[in-house]
């Protein structure tokens, strides 16, 4: 079984050039990739927070986010 990775982001070209980026950059046979457009999503907000998502894109991989750039803070995709 492989690891959960998630894909977090508000659809800006910020986010979208991470996607892009993170999708092929991601090694397939290691990790299951989820992409979350939060902007499209909202009830997927509170997942991202908890998981320490503090600004978008970002990546959540084996319980830790990390962070892309900085195309919009959590609180104002709320």
């Amino acid at each position: 079984m492989n690891a959960k990775a998630i894909f977090y982001h508000a659809g800006c070209p910020v986010c979208v050039a991470a996607e892009q980026h993170v999708a092929n950059a991601i090694d397939p046979s290691k990790y299951d990739v989820e992409i979350v457009h939060l902007g499209e999503s909202k009830s997927r907000l509170p997942e991202a927070e908890s998981a320490g998502v503090k600004s978008v894109p970002a990546l959540v991989l084996d319980g830790t986010a990390f962070h892309i750039n900085f195309g919009a803070g959590i609180e104002e995709l709320k």
